[in-house]
């Protein structure tokens, strides 16, 4: 049985194609989307979002040191977790949070970064590494553990747009 071809069969017919090209096209962007790797967040948005940096995040923030590590980089950060800033004296992080305490606080944080991204193949090959701050932190390796300063590296290699993040134990503080 053949239909008659009318204006509204013709609608009809061009409705369904039109709604078809759509959904191809839909499909053909989404498998495009999909297969496209998600963009890496920088250095700060890594540790927000790790949520075991909250204090580092905080004090990245009263020395106005945000943009700088969310800036191209690339940079190493050496970060100490709220466990590692909780084994300092008492009063010690809410001294340095202080405004007065600013300049401090900044070379404390810039301490634990060096410019360049080094993996820890890098790290480790390394006797000691130039901080932004200006001075060095010693390296060493005991017993197959990695130490920065005397921190242990706990979690290697977590890579952001700007940059790689590895974990210390504890806080290391300029000279």
């Amino acid at each position: 049985m053949q239909v008659a071809s009318t204006p509204r069969t013709r609608t009809a017919r061009s409705f369904l194609l039109s709604v078809a090209t759509l959904c191809l096209v839909a499909i053909g962007c989404a498998s495009a989307v999909a297969d496209k790797p998600a963009v890496k967040k920088d250095i700060v948005d890594t540790a927000v979002a790790a949520g075991s940096f909250k204090t580092l995040v905080a004090a990245v923030q009263a020395a106005d040191l945000v943009a700088t590590l969310k800036s191209e980089g690339p940079f190493t950060v050496f970060a100490p977790t709220d466990a590692a800033f909780a084994k300092l004296p008492d009063g010690t992080v809410a001294g340095l949070l202080k405004p007065e305490n600013k300049t401090k606080l900044a070379s404390v944080l810039t301490y634990h970064v060096v410019a360049g991204k080094l993996m820890s193949g890098d790290v480790v090959k390394a006797k000691t590494l130039k901080t932004v701050q200006g001075q060095s932190l010693t390296v060493e390796v005991k017993d197959g553990k990695v130490y920065i300063d005397g921190a242990q590296i706990t979690t290697v290699d977590i890579a952001t747009s700007n940059g790689v993040i590895h974990v210390i134990d504890s806080v290391v503080l300029p000279k």
